[in-house]
C-alpha cells in the first residue's frame, strides 16, 4: 500500500498523477500505472513547460537547449509529460521540442545570448540564438568558432562543463537588466523573479530550486527582518524574491517594471507593502 497520497507531495516536483506515475515512486504513491521514464534532451532554444498539455495553459517554467529531461508519457497529440533533470520540475513540454539524447553536452553558453550560424562565418544568417545556460556538444573548433551539430557558435561565448564557475551571482543577475518580465520565464528572452535567482546561481555552480517559496526554504540562512543587508542577500515576499545588489539597492525581475530592474531598497519595500505584500523573510547565502 502506498505510504502517501498525491496530496502529501509537491505536484511541481512529483511525477505522479492518479493514472500514471514514475516507477521509482511505486509503493510511495497510488497510481493506476507506473512507468520507467525515457531520457530525452531539449532540442529548441527555449521550450515551455506548461501546467496542462495545451498551448494556452499557464507557463510553469522553461527548459533550455541541451537540458536533460525524463519523459513519462507521450500523448501522441504533441505533448510529453516530463520531469526536468536539473531542478526536478514536472509538467508538459511540446513533443517536437525534444530529441533522443545523442552526444553528451561538452560546453555551456556563458553569454546572455549567442547566435548559432550555419558555418564558421559571422556573415552567414544565424539559424537561432541560444541563451545563458544552454548546453551543446562541441565536435571541434575552427578558428574562433566551436562546431556543433546545430551549427557554429562563437567559442568565446562557451565554456567547458568542467570549467570553473563564475563567482559573483549578483553580477550575473545584473547582466539581465532590461530583460522583459515573463511569468515562468528563465531565459534571457524573458524571465521571472525566481528564474533570475536560479539562472544567476546556476552560472556560479549553485543549484537552486525553481520557485520563490522553494528558494526561501532551501537557500542560505535566515536573517532578522531588521538586519542590515549585504550584497547577495535574498529578500522574500509571498510569491516574489529579490536580490540585494547593495545594502540599499534591489535587483529583481518584477511585474511593476515588467523587466529585470534595479530599484532603491526603501521605495521598493514601501511599494510592495502598499500592494499588500510586506517583506516576509531575508536569507543570506554562504
Amino acid at each position: 500500500m502506498a505510504d502517501n497520497t498525491l496530496r502529501d507531495l509537491d505536484p511541481r516536483l512529483t511525477p505522479a498523477r492518479p493514472d500514471l506515475a514514475d516507477i521509482a515512486l511505486q509503493g510511495r504513491v497510488s497510481a493506476a500505472r507506473f512507468v520507467a521514464g525515457v531520457a530525452r534532451r531539449v532540442a529548441v532554444p527555449v521550450a515551455p513547460l506548461r501546467r496542462r498539455p495545451a498551448g494556452d495553459a499557464p507557463l510553469e517554467t522553461e527548459a533550455l537547449f541541451g537540458e536533460a529531461v525524463t519523459v513519462f508519457e507521450d500523448d501522441a497529440e504533441g505533448w510529453c509529460w516530463v520531469q526536468l533533470d536539473a531542478d526536478g520540475y514536472v509538467g508538459y513540454l511540446p513533443g517536437d521540442a525534444l530529441t533522443a539524447p545523442g552526444p553528451a553536452p561538452t560546453h555551456k553558453v556563458t553569454a546572455l545570448r549567442t547566435f548559432v550560424f550555419p558555418g564558421p562565418d559571422i556573415k552567414l544568417p544565424p539559424r537561432e540564438a541560444l541563451c545563458l545556460g544552454s548546453r551543446v556538444a562541441v565536435r571541434e573548433t575552427k578558428g574562433r568558432f566551436a562546431l556543433t551539430a546545430r551549427g557554429a557558435i562563437f567559442a568565446g561565448h562557451l565554456a567547458t562543463l568542467d570549467a570553473p564557475p563564475e563567482t559573483d551571482f549578483v553580477e550575473v543577475a545584473g547582466r539581465f537588466l532590461g530583460t522583459p518580465y515573463l511569468w515562468g520565464g528563465r531565459s534571457a528572452l524573458g524571465i521571472d523573479c525566481s528564474g533570475l535567482v536560479q539562472a544567476a546561481l546556476a552560472a556560479c555552480g549553485i543549484a537552486a530550486p525553481r520557485d520563490s517559496d522553494m528558494q526561501e526554504k532551501a537557500l542560505g540562512r535566515p536573517l532578522s527582518l531588521d538586519a542590515p543587508l549585504a550584497r547577495g542577500d535574498l529578500l522574500f515576499w509571498p510569491g516574489h524574491v529579490a536580490i540585494a545588489e547593495a545594502p540599499d539597492v534591489l535587483l529583481h525581475a518584477n511585474a511593476h517594471a515588467m523587466a529585470v530592474a534595479r530599484e532603491p531598497l526603501r521605495p521598493a519595500l514601501d511599494r510592495i507593502a502598499a500592494a499588500g505584500s510586506p517583506l516576509r523573510s531575508l536569507r543570506r547565502l554562504p
